[in-house]
Formats: structure tokens, C-alpha cells, sequence
């Protein structure tokens, strides 16, 4: 059973960067897609990054340019760098197991707030 536990979010004024790590049990992890997904307040959770078990990466328009996804699978980690972050960023951000493999149950995210 896969397990993911995601960090680094925080409070962080626009034009701000944050990283963050989710780590994930299970030695499939490896032989999937993962991704990041995000939920704001009042809306339904998207994915807007996705990288393939050998590191070809997707991104929503929303974040092309300013997040960088990255994974370390001997590490069974994947990370989510955010660069030039605007408050529309501000969501729970989340991992699992991107398309075409649906997701397995989630963590409890880490929050992100974007706010001057």
C-alpha cells in the first residue's frame, strides 16, 4: 500500500519560492507517473504537474514557467518546486499517482498560502 506524506508548505508573500517534498512508501512508486495535485478553497483538486517514471514532465498552463517537478526515485520522493508564486497559488497541495494510473488514497497535503 502506497503511503504519501507531503512537506515544505507555508506562508509565503508573491514573488516567493517554496519546495516541496512528498515522500511515498512503496517500491512501486518507482514504475509510475506521480504528480502534483492542489485544491483551493471552494474549488475541485487539479493537477498541474506531472512527471513519468523516467522524468518526462507536464505542467498546467496555470504554472508553466514558474514550478519545476522533480523526482528522486531511489528516494521514492518526488518535489515540487515553486518559483514566483501569486496568491492564486494558495491551496493544499498534494501527491499520488498521476494519468493514466488513477490516484491511490491521499495524504493530508501541505498547505500553501500566498498572501502579502
Amino acid at each position: 500500500q502506497v503511503q504519501l506524506v507531503e512537506s515544505g508548505g507555508g506562508l509565503v508573500q508573491p514573488g516567493g519560492s517554496l519546495r516541496l517534498s512528498c515522500a511515498a512508501s512503496g517500491s512501486i512508486f518507482s514504475t509510475y507517473a506521480m504528480g502534483w495535485y492542489r485544491q483551493a478553497p471552494g474549488k475541485q483538486r487539479e493537477l498541474v504537474a506531472r512527471i513519468t517514471s523516467n522524468s518526462n514532465t507536464n505542467y498546467a498552463d496555470s504554472v508553466k514557467g514558474r514550478f519545476t517537478i522533480s523526482r528522486d526515485n531511489a528516494k521514492n520522493t518526488v518535489y515540487l518546486q515553486m518559483n514566483n508564486l501569486k496568491p492564486e497559488d494558495t491551496a493544499v497541495y498534494y501527491c499520488n499517482r498521476a494519468p493514466p494510473s488513477p490516484p491511490r488514497p491521499w495524504g493530508q497535503g501541505t498547505k500553501v498560502t500566498v498572501s502579502s
